[in-house]
């Protein structure tokens, strides 16, 4: 069914993304100024209580600034946990809500408050942290997670009802416009054909399964008349199969109309997710295809007679605007193209939707942040989680600065000093921009990474930085410029260990096979097992090379950068391809027709970072036993060296006796950067000219 339609497009036109996405939203008890939703991710910056704090309002509030209507706080429990998530469960905490939904309202732009309840027994699990019980609480954790949807009882579930009606009610008191329904977690549980095996009024059939899911509809109009209910509808995606907490499409339509009929006025459909991998729901990339919710957000979208929205990689503004303009929903849940860019929907109104910042799906700062309880973030944005403090502000005195390296931190450096008024020249002895993002867009799934490269390139050229490729600067030229400051990005190269046989012929470049200038073949040996050891050997076990390839690292574990989600995917390709991994293993000597390498069968767990006690040639700790060890003889046709990054010299005297200003950043500057890094120093280094 249709709801506040949009004219769609003839087919092959182009899709202005202003002239859809712009376009207000009238939704029952609420209306939106555009069509651009933040969707609830968490976030870590609230209180250990969960109460909002004065970084996670700045947070939310810079978003509102950046043009989004509507923004969802994820994760919201009406009850104590031990989650580091918001919380809104005693009236202590209205005023903070209060402070968020003021911050957000001075732009036009709508809260809603996602109620979830986890799967666990909260009021047991607390109670051992309580008692200092460690053990009992993470035994406690394991078992709930696997088995509480069965055996939560009926008054229980009652009781969380009425926390979610008092939630509700608080809700109103603190200005929120909406309460999104989290339908996976609890709820989705309950309503699954693949979790749910109770055999009560809760389990069964699907009006048993999905009773809870309408209770909690019921109970939150009952606490609050008036606000505008949305409804996260996690469905089951098929072909391959994804997810378990949740409903196959066909169920998931037939709840979506008896919702209607509850009170819901508004749903969000996304993925179901409970199978242990976040890359499920929030996918990196080239693991599964753009909009892949398309068609079930279509589903529901002529289902129901409320808007609908949807989220999951949806690239650009421009596709954006192409699942609004034919029918697929309503409006669009942006979650990490705004951290990315939290400016997304201005640029959208001011016509330089070329200019958003694209979110690469490496999901390092936003993903893995949340599985491992850390602080949000995203390695292109350095403001992000530091808002209306890092902020780019116009020089007291304009300069000439000189960037040298045109890598993401020569990039930001420049890209920054030249929006504070400073006279940019970035010079970068090859004939293109991106540095190592050229090769780091090599390896399989990783093709989203030019998207950086292709917005550095525009962004540079509209903040007025003078980019002059295939020059070779030196410290001389730079002195004939007179330039009052220099960065230093000049990047790094692929190191070389003071292993013998290292210099031989047949040992590779893996910069230079990522690169195509160098071709493995037949049996390779890859030495190090970091992330480009790893994607170098997933590139060169592709059919098209054909190589039967060894990695061979020294510490414990391969590809230890690389993001949680990716490892799973990368290592279900290893064993595709029949990449053979060893650990715990330091090569001795490279031949003509082996490496000669010496494996440690005893290495402590975890080995640690590169240094630490057990690692191989560190200093082992005074309780550690005896190493054993055994020889290894490694047949290979070819090497390839991959052992870590060694920064490019470049030699400032001259330019420091000049009085010149000069800061190093990126991989040159002491240690090797991962992007994250070299874009949060170029940054810092711009910020400080």
């Amino acid at each position: 069914m249709s709801t506040n339609p949009i004219n769609t497009t003839d087919s092959g036109a182009t899709i202005d993304p202003a002239a859809v996405l712009m376009q207000p939203l009238e939704i029952r008890h609420m209306r939106l100024k555009n069509r651009i939703m933040f969707p609830p991710m968490t976030t870590g910056y609230e209180a250990r209580d969960g109460s909002i704090t004065e970084q996670s309002i700045n947070f939310y509030r810079r978003v509102a600034e950046g043009g989004t209507a509507y923004i969802v706080l994820g994760d919201v429990t009406p009850v104590h946990t031990i989650s580091p998530t918001p919380k809104l469960v005693t009236d202590e905490q209205i005023p903070s809500f209060r402070a968020l939904a003021d911050a957000l309202h001075e732009f036009d732009c709508k809260l809603g408050l996602q109620v979830f309840h986890p799967e666990y027994d909260t009021v047991a699990v607390a109670n051992l942290f309580a008692k200092g019980d460690m053990a009992g609480a993470r035994a406690k954790l394991h078992h709930d997670m696997a088995h509480y949807i069965n055996e939560v009882s009926v008054d229980r579930l009652a009781e969380i009802l009425e926390s979610i009606r008092a939630l509700a009610r608080r809700a109103t008191q603190a200005g929120a416009d909406a309460i999104e329904v989290h339908g996976d977690r609890l709820v989705g549980s309950l309503c699954s054909p693949l979790i749910n095996e109770r055999d009560d009024a809760y389990g069964g059939s699907f009006e048993n399964r999905t009773r809870f899911a309408r209770q909690v509809v019921r109970a939150i109009r009952e606490g609050s008349p008036d606000i505008c209910i949305d409804y996260k509808l996690p469905i089951i995606t098929e072909d391959p199969q994804i997810g378990r907490g949740g409903l196959f499409i066909d169920e998931a339509a037939t709840l979506a109309r008896l919702l209607v009929e509850d009170g819901v006025d508004t749903f969000h459909v996304g993925q179901a997710n409970h199978t242990g991998n976040l890359n499920d729901t929030i996918p990196a990339m080239g693991t599964r295809p753009d909009s892949f919710m398309e068609p079930y957000s279509r589903r529901i979208k002529e289902t129901v007679d409320v808007p609908v929205s949807t989220v999951g990689a949806i690239p650009d503004a421009t596709e954006a605007a192409r699942l609004i303009a034919e029918g697929a929903c309503d409006y669009v849940g942006l979650g990490r193209p705004i951290l990315c860019d939290p400016d997304y929907a201005n640029k959208v109104a001011a016509d330089q939707a070329d200019l958003i910042r694209p979110c690469i799906m490496c999901n390092r700062g936003c993903t893995d942040a949340i599985a491992s309880r850390r602080f949000i973030s995203c390695v292109l944005n350095a403001q992000g989680g530091h808002e209306y403090r890092r902020v780019i502000e116009p020089a007291a005195e304009p300069k000439r600065v000189a960037v040298i390296g045109g890598g993401p931190a020569g990039l930001e450096a420049a890209r920054v000093a030249a929006l504070r008024g400073h006279r940019v020249t970035l010079y970068e002895r090859a004939g293109e921009l991106g540095g190592q993002l050229g090769i780091a867009s090599v390896p399989p799934r990783k093709a989203t990474m030019r998207r950086a490269t292709r917005w550095f390139e525009r962004a540079v050229d509209e903040a007025g930085v003078d980019v002059r490729l295939g020059v070779d600067v030196t410290p001389a030229m730079l002195l004939d410029d007179h330039p009052d400051a220099v960065v230093i990005a000049v990047g790094g190269r692929n190191a070389t260990p003071p292993i013998p046989g290292a210099d031989a012929p047949y040992v590779l470049d893996a910069w230079k096979v990522l690169a195509g200038e160098q071709r493995p073949h037949g049996r390779t040996v890859i030495i190090g097992g970091g992330l480009v050891g790893a994607e170098t050997a997933e590139l060169i076990a592709q059919d098209d090379y054909g190589c039967a390839v060894t990695i061979v690292e020294m510490m414990g574990r391969i590809a230890g950068e690389e993001s949680s989600t990716i490892l799973p995917i990368m290592m279900e390709d290893f064993a595709a391809h029949h990449v053979v991994t060893m650990v715990n293993t330091k090569v001795e000597r490279i031949g003509e027709t082996s490496v000669e390498a010496v494996e440690t069968l005893n290495p402590p767990t975890p080995t640690g970072r590169p240094g630490a006690p057990g690692a191989p040639g560190a200093t082992p700790a005074a309780d550690a036993p005896e190493p054993q060890t055994r020889p290894v003889s490694i047949p290979c046709d070819c090497v390839i060296m991959a052992v870590g990054t060694a920064p490019l010299a470049f030699d400032t005297t001259a330019l420091e006796e000049a009085g010149i200003a000069v800061t190093r950043v990126g991989d040159c500057n002491g240690r090797a950067a991962d992007i994250n890094r070299a874009v949060e120093e170029g940054w810092l280094a711009a910020a400080a000219i």
